[in-house]
């Protein structure tokens, strides 16, 4: 993969193996399969979407690696991933906001499940939302740079060309819309 360091590349290439959920159109429970092969195959997985917000209200958003299979060098306004096969939406959502921003032991509130479907990445999606002021520890392979803004510039931003992540942008719209 070009640009992007031997790490980041190891780190995608242990991530596209890991074993996650594997459902059905309705949310039931298949199986599990490699990462890599769910996507290949156009099949539906589980993901998490956790909105960390700081004490004043602001959105934590951070730019993806280059070495993402999906949306690589989008921003995003969610940390999250892919549940496990032997996870929750909860424990899949606690296990993401730790890799990724290295937030741990806050409360998350969960805001409810959607359907999201487009080529090669066809989740059932479970909302959470923490807030914390404590300092982000960004997981290098996976997040190239952080920031908090208003979450409603991040919906200004995307419509003006910004590429966020899609499927995060509508985590964001059922959360504020569940207000």
């Amino acid at each position: 993969m070009d640009g992007i360091s031997d790490k980041e590349a190891a780190h995608r290439a242990a991530s596209d193996a890991e074993l996650v959920a594997w459902v059905n159109r309705d949310d039931q429970l298949k199986g599990s399969l490699p990462r890599a092969e769910l996507r290949e195959r156009g099949l539906i997985g589980r993901g998490t979407f956790i909105l960390l917000f700081n004490g004043a209200g602001e959105l934590c958003v951070h730019r993806r690696t280059l070495s993402k299979a999906i949306y690589p060098g989008y921003w995003d306004p969610a940390a999250g991933g892919m549940v496990l096969a032997d996870e929750t939406y909860a424990e899949s959502a606690a296990r993401e906001l730790e890799e990724e921003l290295g937030i741990s032991g806050v409360e998350l509130r969960e805001h409810g499940s959607f359907f999201f479907d487009q080529p090669d990445n066809r989740l059932w999606c479970a909302v959470f939302s923490a807030v914390s002021d404590a300092p982000l520890r960004l997981q290098p392979e996976e997040v190239l740079e952080a920031r908090f803004i208003d979450p409603h510039q991040v919906l200004a931003e995307a419509r003006a060309g910004t590429p966020y992540c899609p499927d995060s942008l509508a985590a964001l719209r059922k959360y504020l819309v569940s207000f």
